[in-house]
């Protein structure tokens, strides 16, 4: 059975989130695959993260948080 599109606040909220990785990301000067090296996560998932085109597990969101030396709330509050 197919699951429903998830509702547009939530691809909002997802891009939001996208946007504060990537801004982050390059107020560190760090590449993806920099990003990559540091926090083991994949450069196609972090890429799909900024650009809101998945739903970022908690884990990845941690790991990438904790390589940019900041806090998750970062991430989620701005």
């Amino acid at each position: 059975m197919p699951r429903d599109p998830e509702p547009d606040w939530i691809l909002q909220q997802r891009r939001i989130i996208g946007d504060r990785v990537r801004s982050q990301r390059m107020h560190a000067n760090l590449t993806q695959e920099n990003l990559r090296d540091l926090s083991g996560v994949e450069r196609l998932t972090i890429q799909r993260i900024e650009s809101g085109a998945t739903d970022a597990r908690i884990g990845w969101l941690l790991r990438i948080a904790d390589a940019l030396g900041i806090g998750l709330r970062d991430l989620l509050d701005g």
